[in-house]
């Protein structure tokens, strides 16, 4: 479990790995939906579209560092996505915290993103993390602004991406930078994705810091393959890691298995 001194130099860190991240959010535009009428008529694409997404991991893993002691964390959440660019949604996290932060992440995110032509995505928002089922003893709350870029390479798709929380309060103070490039791409003929990450933190949030340690950069790591089944169900395995010291439950590195659903 993640003690309130252990957190005390970061207090909260909170946001996705892998299946339903906020920052991955994206306004999708394509609503073609054909409406049968007398006149046979096509109805114009809704503006707004909502999805929602849940999933079970093995390990609630933020930035390399387990927010759920090593335990499986339940997850979910939804977007709502307007034809223009822009976006908003929540998404929320069963996590092993301390006290002062609850068992409970909440993201509440919005932003926008749009195709640039050539292949180009721009996506670019403000994250507020909130930690609802804390007891109030401690500011545990923060706002971190995110911008990315991505691109497709043939079949694959790159990401680089930047996200920085300014010094609050509920950071100790401090501030808190995070520079990250992913990459994925599907297996042709077949339902099975693979993807990379890696990621570098400077502030408070750093894996070290969080382990109890004075080193405030470090980089964290993955890479992971997923599968679609049964329509609708995506399956998924990931090696997560960090560099720095190695804490069992915490920092080490580790298998995650998740399974999860999108509608």
């Amino acid at each position: 479990m993640l003690t309130p001194g252990t957190m005390s130099a970061v207090l909260t860190a909170a946001g996705t790995l892998a299946l339903c991240s906020p920052a991955s959010a994206q306004g999708s535009q394509d609503q073609d939906v054909p409406l049968a009428t007398g006149n046979d008529l096509t109805a114009p694409p809704s503006e707004i579209e909502l999805s929602a997404n849940v999933a079970l991991v093995s390990d609630y893993r933020f930035r390399g560092v387990s927010f759920s002691g090593g335990d499986p964390a339940i997850q979910g959440g939804f977007d709502l996505a307007h034809q223009g660019g822009f976006y908003a949604g929540a998404w929320a996290s069963s996590m092993d915290g301390s006290e002062a932060m609850g068992e409970m992440e909440l993201d509440l995110y919005a932003g926008y993103s749009a195709g640039v032509g050539n292949g180009l995505t721009i996506d670019a928002g403000l994250l507020y993390y909130v930690y609802p089922t804390g007891d109030g003893s401690a500011d545990t709350d923060y706002f971190e602004p995110y911008a990315s870029i991505s691109f497709l390479i043939g079949p694959a798709e790159a990401k680089a991406g930047v996200a920085y929380a300014w010094e609050q309060d509920s950071l100790g103070g401090r501030d808190n930078l995070y520079l990250y490039t992913d990459a994925s791409v599907g297996i042709p003929t077949t339902p099975v994705s693979v993807s990379a990450h890696l990621g570098y933190t400077d502030g408070s949030l750093a894996p070290a810091i969080i382990a109890g340690g004075t080193d405030d950069t470090g980089f964290d790591y993955s890479v992971g393959a997923s599968v679609v089944v049964l329509g609708g169900m995506e399956l998924g395995l990931t090696y997560v890691g960090v560099d720095g010291p190695t804490i069992d439950g915490l920092t080490d590195d580790t298998l995650v298995a998740s399974v999860g659903f999108s509608f």
